[in-house]
C-alpha cells in the first residue's frame, strides 16, 4: 500500500473519502483510524538491563529508607519538629545538637538532590552497557551510605568516607559521554 504525502492531500475531506471509488492503483492515505491501529513498534532494552532496574530499586531503599529513616531518627533524638527542614536557635537551643541534627538532615538532602542525574545516568547507561552501569551504580549507592554514615556522625569533614561514590558516578558519566560523542560523531561523518 503506498501513502499520500501530506502535501498532496487537498482537503481533510480527502482523507476519509472511501477507498473503493479510488482506482486500485491511486495512492491511499493514511486515516486516523489506520494509525491509532497500527502496530507499535517497541523499544527493547538488552537482557541484563534487569539489574539496572535492580540498582534504580535499591537507589530508592537508600535515598527514601535507609537515609529518611536516619532523619527522623535525629527529629526524634534532638526534638526537631515538622515542617522545620533544619535545626534553628528557635526549635534547637542546643548549638551541638543543632549541627547533628543538621549534619544528617543535609546529608540526606545532598543525596536526593543528586538522584534524579544519578538515576538518568544509571538508565541511559544501562541501555548500552547493562552490567558495567549496575556496577557502578552499586558502588555509588555504596558510596552514599558511607557518606550519610560520615556526615551524620555530627563532623561534616567524616562524609568523605563516601567518596568512592564518585568512581560510580564518574563511570556512568564516562559512558553516556562516550556514547553521545559516538552518536554524534557518527550522525557527522555522513
Amino acid at each position: 500500500m503506498k501513502f499520500m504525502p501530506v502535501q498532496q492531500v487537498k482537503s481533510p475531506r480527502s482523507l476519509f473519502r472511501s477507498h473503493q471509488a479510488l482506482p486500485r492503483d491511486a495512492p491511499r492515505v493514511r486515516t486516523h483510524a489506520a494509525i491509532a491501529s497500527a502496530p507499535l513498534t517497541m523499544a527493547s532494552a538488552p537482557k541484563e538491563f534487569g539489574l539496572v532496574a535492580g540498582v534504580v530499586a535499591a537507589s530508592w531503599m537508600v535515598h527514601h529508607g535507609f537515609m529518611g529513616v536516619k532523619v527522623m531518627q535525629a527529629r526524634k533524638k534532638y526534638k526537631v519538629d515538622y515542617p522545620a527542614l533544619y535545626a534553628t536557635t528557635e526549635n534547637c537551643p542546643d548549638a551541638q545538637a543543632r549541627k547533628a541534627f543538621n549534619c544528617v538532615q543535609r546529608g540526606h538532602q545532598n543525596s536526593l538532590e543528586n538522584q534524579p542525574i544519578f538515576l538518568a545516568l544509571l538508565v541511559t547507561a544501562g541501555l548500552k552497557h547493562p552490567i558495567t552501569a549496575a556496577t557502578a551504580g552499586a558502588i555509588y549507592l555504596v558510596g552514599r551510605v558511607m557518606y550519610m554514615q560520615g556526615y551524620s556522625t555530627g563532623d561534616p569533614d567524616k562524609r568523605m568516607r563516601g567518596s568512592i561514590l564518585y568512581a560510580g558516578l564518574f563511570t556512568l558519566v564516562g559512558i553516556v559521554c562516550k556514547w553521545g560523542f559516538q552518536a554524534a560523531t557518527a550522525l557527522l561523518s555522513k
